[in-house]
């Protein structure tokens, strides 16, 4: 009986993953076929497969659950992005990077303003919007083939930026907090090393290839361009430091409250409200960094933006596609976890390894391919299986900062299958295809962060867990 409950769960992750792929929406599919593994598990055990409390009680609390936690990160992440974008701040910052670096450096130039980007807080759609215009530009002048931009642009926004570098106030970074009680610059020196070898490797790997294809004689290609105008701001760009202003107010404010203001108060008073203070400050400094950084982008560029009203109401509306897809996989992964033989699936991949740091990895990495979404596997890892993972780390003397910074990296590791939507979404914007530039993708995001990991899991194995 075990064995068919077990086939339910994983025809269940298939059926997710292939309608996932085919362009299916998350939000109706996921609570169908979380449903479908509770009647396959039903049928093996010969209970009652109790639909309707499944779907109500235990799918939807984990929905309302999630959206409770991370929904104030979202939505004002998506007013910032939004913002950025509309003011021409993030076209300011692609410029100046862009010719600063000359010709000879296109790939970096597209790594860095794509990193900036998303280190600040912008949505990585919104940094493949920017960076994209300007990326093309520059291999079209160079005679760098297009089809090795899209790697360029998902090593900038789908990797480091987004679970390695302490500070990132991605999802990604955020979600590990609640759980394990730390804040967004959790094991720095683990951060920076996953980091530097991301991009390191990354950035060789698409020299490499770019260089290897040139000499060639390939060029840049035919390519009919679909992205607007990138002058359509011109005349009308802030500044370079204007521009990057509120991104250093959000990362600064950001450390400034985690790291020395909230740490220093008395939180007694969240007794009343069932929670601590360690497991919100992180949360808290966020929200407050973030709304400084709109508030200084609005009186900045008022005129610019034509008007407060259209771009705030854009970025929320962009806020809730992204967070209700992704409490939607909180909820599968809520649903498929109360069954029996989840017990016996996430018990094998716990103690996968005597070492927590390699359980914490596989679970993490493993459920984000599973889902094509690094929050995604990371939030229903967590969920399903933070409480052992903390009690083997407290046993094992690990520090809840290298497990929060492991579990991140690792969550970038599978999540860039072909299945994922942010994959998917990259090749459409630029107008290529997973055959002409997926061999690179995969590179960058899921192998070289799989050797990141690896790293720091031994470093903080040996001691070095900071």
């Amino acid at each position: 009986m075990d064995a068919l409950a077990i086939a339910g769960i994983i025809i269940s992750l298939a059926l997710l993953i292939f309608l996932a792929y085919k362009g299916w929406c998350v939000i109706a599919i996921a609570p169908l076929v979380a449903l479908l593994a509770v009647v396959i598990s039903a049928i093996a055990y010969g209970n009652d497969p109790h639909i309707l409390a499944n779907y109500t009680e235990i799918f939807m609390g984990a929905v309302a659950t999630y959206i409770k936690n991370y929904f104030p990160i979202f939505l004002l992440g998506a007013v910032f992005g939004k913002l950025l974008e509309l003011s021409g701040a993030a076209q300011s910052i692609a410029n100046a990077i862009g010719e600063t670096l000359g010709d000879r450096w296109a790939i970096l130039s597209v790594i860095i303003t794509g990193s900036i980007l998303t280190y600040g807080g912008v949505s990585l759609f919104v940094a493949v919007f920017a960076v994209y215009p300007i990326g093309a530009q520059l291999y079209k002048k160079v005679g760098i083939p297009k089809r090795f931009l899209p790697a360029a642009i998902a090593l900038s926004s789908f990797t480091y930026t987004m679970t390695a570098l302490p500070g990132s106030p991605q999802i990604q970074n955020a979600i590990p907090m609640r759980f394990f009680g730390t804040d967004l610059f959790a094991a720095p020196v683990l951060g920076v090393i996953a980091a530097v070898i991301e991009l390191g490797l990354g950035y060789i790997w698409l020299k490499w290839r770019a260089k290897k294809a040139m000499e060639r004689g390939e060029g840049y290609g035919d390519h009919k361009e679909s992205f607007e105008d990138t002058e359509k701001f011109a005349g009308k760009l802030p500044s370079f430091w204007l521009a990057i202003a509120p991104i250093i107010i959000v990362i600064a404010l950001n450390l400034v409250l985690s790291k020395l203001y909230f740490p220093n108060t008395d939180g007694a008073y969240l007794e009343d409200y069932g929670t601590t203070l360690s497991n919100v400050m992180g949360t808290w400094a966020l929200i407050l960094a973030l709304l400084a950084g709109i508030i200084f982008v609005i009186l900045t560029n008022r005129k610019r933006l034509g008007g407060v009203i259209k771009p705030v109401y854009e970025g929320i509306k962009g806020s809730f596609l992204a967070i209700f897809n992704t409490a939607s996989e909180s909820g599968y992964g809520a649903t498929i976890s109360s069954l029996p033989a989840y017990g016996i699936i996430s018990g094998a991949i716990v103690h996968i390894s005597g070492n927590v740091l390699v359980s914490t990895a596989v679970s993490t990495s493993v459920l984000a391919g599973i889902t094509g979404s690094a929050s995604g596997g990371l939030t229903i890892a967590l969920t399903t299986m933070g409480d052992q993972l903390v009690e083997l780390a407290n046993n094992a003397g690990i520090s809840m900062q290298a497990l929060h910074r492991i579990a991140a990296v690792a969550s970038g590791c599978m999540d860039s299958l072909p299945h994922c939507g942010a994959v998917i979404t990259l090749l459409a914007i630029t107008g290529l295809k997973h055959k002409d530039s997926y061999v690179d993708i995969l590179i960058v995001t899921v192998v070289v962060p799989l050797i990141a990991t690896a790293v720091i899991i031994l470093c903080a194995s040996a001691g070095i867990q900071f």
